[in-house]
């Protein structure tokens, strides 16, 4: 076939969510400088993971969310049903992501943080306001999957012994790390005119501010958590990542998340929610597929 008679595929809304929400994890990971996370300058206060891990594990996450997405479609309504399949689809998408990695755990807060999100957009495609989309991953977010493997996740155990709100309790509450914080900032910087990398930057450190984020609880205890939440605040309050005071600040918080081994794993995971929320509130390009 001549190449000038190929015509571009039409993608279904399932492949568009799948897009979007690699295309989130994958912004999520590029985006520098970040404190002690993987990022465009090294691997942050991790051993064991780089760049080029992180964005081949997010690629290897599209057909999971391609079938969350379907799996909303055919349910059509939030229920133990939907609930079930998308954690068994979750499970799978987690194998896949670990057998990339080899055995590395890239994802794993972020299958289930992105997958409620996608499988939530997909149920009604028309209502894509953050308040509605994260209301609708929330409700399915607070249905018991029987199916569930019941030993609990390092964040979970971390999470009962601190007292914290782990990943589960977040998306149950409709994501406010996301919706109260990451998602205000990120639009206000925006507004300011400090450019989008320096405003997904500040979004990541509103969220810092205030998250019991269990990764850092498990690295580096209350010290760590107390550390990121203060220096993130820091930079705020000195102008934002934007500002050469605030750039000082950032460049302080890496340097001490990275000597207490702290890496907030939790934040960057709801990053990505935010950045998916973001895109697909945004306008009529995610009804109408045109990207």
């Amino acid at each position: 076939m001549h190449a000038l008679n190929l015509q571009p595929k039409t993608l279904s809304l399932a492949e568009r969510l799948a897009d979007l929400a690699v295309d989130a994890l994958i912004d999520e990971a590029d985006l520098s400088p970040k404190p002690a996370l993987v990022d465009r300058r090294g691997n942050g206060a991790h051993t064991d993971l780089h760049l080029g891990l992180m964005h081949a594990s997010a690629l290897s996450l599209w057909p999971a969310f391609r079938a969350m997405a379907d799996a909303a479609i055919e349910f059509g309504e939030i229920g133990l049903p939907l609930r079930e399949a998308v954690g068994r689809i979750g499970r799978e998408g987690e194998q896949a992501m670990l057998d990339t990695t080899g055995g590395v755990n890239t994802h794993r807060g972020a299958i289930w943080a992105l997958g409620l999100l996608v499988t939530a957009a997909a149920l009604d495609p028309e209502s894509t306001a953050a308040s509605s989309v994260s209301i609708r991953a929330a409700r399915l977010a607070l249905l018991d999957d029987r199916y569930a493997p019941r030993p609990l996740s390092h964040g979970a155990q971390v999470a009962q012994r601190y007292g914290a709100r782990g990943a589960r309790e977040e998306a149950q509450l409709g994501f406010p790390a996301v919706t109260q914080r990451a998602l205000p900032q990120l639009l206000r910087s925006r507004a300011a005119g400090h450019g989008e990398q320096n405003a997904r930057l500040d979004a990541l450190l509103a969220i810092m501010t205030n998250l019991a984020d269990t990764c850092v609880l498990y690295r580096a205890g209350e010290q760590g958590l107390s550390t990121m939440q203060r220096g993130a605040q820091a930079v705020l309050d000195a102008g934002g990542s934007s500002s050469l005071a605030g750039r000082r600040h950032l460049h302080e918080l890496d340097q001490q998340l990275i000597a207490l081994n702290a890496s907030p794993g939790g934040a960057a995971d709801l990053l990505a929610a935010c950045l998916f929320i973001d895109r697909i509130a945004s306008g009529d390009s995610f009804i109408q597929g045109a990207f």
